[in-house]
């Protein structure tokens, strides 16, 4: 078993996706985790509220299926798949270059407990950060017409122009946002 607790090799994850992705075209299907976010809200109710909302959820509930997997998913590989489940294996360079931006906690923990940590509620520009952060999010995955999942994996598969412009547009604002925008805020 100690297989499963390495990363797997890009040439047995690819062919994986690949794979899932034949499937869900095969089958007339389009993968994204954002649109999970839009049926849960018509579910809720939110279609007598605004005309955005008002389509056939029940149609979409085999993505529910997949968020709900990558939940339980990513509970089990952490806390049973994972010999330290309180750090991520990755380069040295990598650690050195996030502890310049003043990440202290790279190579550490998962997530930067300098933006993830309880300690954020009590500094007001940090949680200013996120919030605005969050909603710049949630807007752009809405006007892009999707998040960087369901356009880097579904969309390029399906081979659409509109999803190789706006994974080009993810990285290049990831790029300009930690090289630019990160270090003048903090």
């Amino acid at each position: 078993m100690n297989w499963i607790f390495e990363p797997w090799p890009w040439y047995v994850s690819g062919p994986l996706i690949a794979f899932t992705m034949f499937l869900l075209l095969f089958m007339g299907r389009q993968f994204g985790m954002s649109s999970n976010l839009r049926t849960m809200c018509s579910m809720c109710g939110a279609d007598k509220k605004a005309d955005f909302f008002n389509f056939d959820w029940r149609a979409q509930q085999w993505n529910l299926l997949v968020l709900l997997g990558a939940v339980i998913g990513g509970f089990i590989a952490h806390f049973y798949l994972s010999d330290d489940p309180t750090t991520v294996a990755i380069s040295s360079e990598t650690v050195q270059d996030l502890n310049n931006l003043g990440f202290e906690s790279a190579g550490k923990a998962y997530l930067p407990t300098e933006l993830f940590s309880t300690n954020v509620f009590s500094e007001p520009l940090t949680l200013f950060v996120l919030l605005i952060g969050g909603i710049l999010i949630g807007f752009g995955a809405r006007y892009a017409g999707g998040c960087t999942s369901g356009h880097a994996i579904s969309g390029l598969s399906n081979l659409q122009l509109p999803s190789l412009i706006a994974v080009i547009g993810f990285f290049i604002g990831g790029l300009v946002m930690i090289h630019f925008l990160y270090p003048l805020i903090f």
